[in-house]
């Protein structure tokens, strides 16, 4: 039997990641300050920020796979040095008890905001749909920590890659089971709301991913060959954007900076693809606010396009 250690694992997305790890035959071991009183896993409790006690943490348990979503998780929820070293550092000690324990696979949770969206510069794209490599452009000290865990990664591969697989994900805006039947999201608003609203979901360019699809996405990608994932960042996100009107409209209306490249996104598509995941290790989100949201209103994708022409 795999066995996986979740850091972060009462969080919003790690109580997901959890559940369909034990589903799918894992024996989880989950890590966090708190505990979950639903969670089917192994539970210890402990702050991650103490270095030694991670990696005894870790030499007791050892591993096969971690996956690693424990970090302060909202940009300016601390200050931004604050946010950066303790990001970059739970990583840190995370990988080096995983070299020590001789743990095969190690993934860690990045963020699409180290593209640099919303920078009280400005900000365009250079293409869309936006992939795992356009430039990144981070401007905050969340989106920095995390592109710095992205090049940890990458370090790491090219360091350790004949004894562990390394890699990170971008989880799109994180939409847990319960915030489809109406519980706030992390901005405290509903998604509903952000339906309603395009404009709070403009500052993300309407990206976002049902909590149990990253939950799979992790366990294609804890099973995929290392040859195809190792040093490797991937988008997670939805099939299509959190919005009901064409999203190309949308976007041009509330983020004009992107106007120049909207020609390239059929009505619902996403603006963050995740072709890399599904070409390199075949994973693909099933669930949409479209099936998941009761009583949307939503046009179908056929008449939404045709809304378009």
């Amino acid at each position: 039997m795999t066995v996986t250690l979740v850091t972060g694992a009462a969080g919003r997305l790690g109580r997901s990641v959890v559940r369909v790890l034990a589903e799918r035959g894992h024996r989880v071991v989950a890590v966090d300050r708190v505990t979950d009183p639903d969670s089917p896993a192994e539970q210890r409790i402990l702050d991650l920020g103490d270095r030694d006690a991670t990696a005894a943490l870790v030499a007791d348990v050892r591993p096969d796979t971690i996956v690693h979503l424990a970090a302060i998780a909202v940009p300016f929820s601390a200050p931004d040095h604050e946010t950066y070293a303790v990001n970059t550092g739970l990583f840190f000690s995370v990988l080096d008890a995983a070299l020590a324990a001789g743990t095969a696979r190690v993934l860690v949770a990045s963020s699409p905001t180290v593209l640099g969206y919303g920078a009280p510069g400005g900000w365009a794209p250079q293409y869309l749909p936006l992939d795992d490599e356009h430039p990144r452009a981070p401007w905050n000290g969340y989106a920095q920590s995390k592109a710095a865990v992205e090049d940890l990664v990458a370090m790491a591969a090219r360091q350790h890659g004949d004894r562990i697989t390394v890699g990170a994900f971008r989880p799109c805006y994180v939409v847990a089971p319960e915030e489809w039947r109406g519980a706030p999201t992390q901005q405290g608003h509903t998604i509903r709301e952000r339906l309603d609203d395009p404009a709070l979901s403009a500052v993300a360019l309407f990206n976002y991913v049902d909590a149990r699809d990253a939950g799979a996405f992790v366990a294609s990608w804890a099973a995929a060959p290392p040859s195809a994932t190792n040093g490797l960042t991937f988008f997670v996100g939805a099939g299509d954007s959190l919005v009901r009107e064409p999203v190309a409209e949308a976007l041009a209306r509330l983020v004009p900076s992107t106007a120049p490249h909207i020609a390239a996104l059929a009505p619902s598509d996403p603006v963050f693809t995740s072709a890399r995941a599904a070409e390199l290790i075949g994973w693909r989100p099933e669930r949409s606010w479209r099936t998941e949201l009761v009583d949307t209103d939503a046009p179908t994708t056929d008449a939404a396009e045709e809304a378009h022409r």
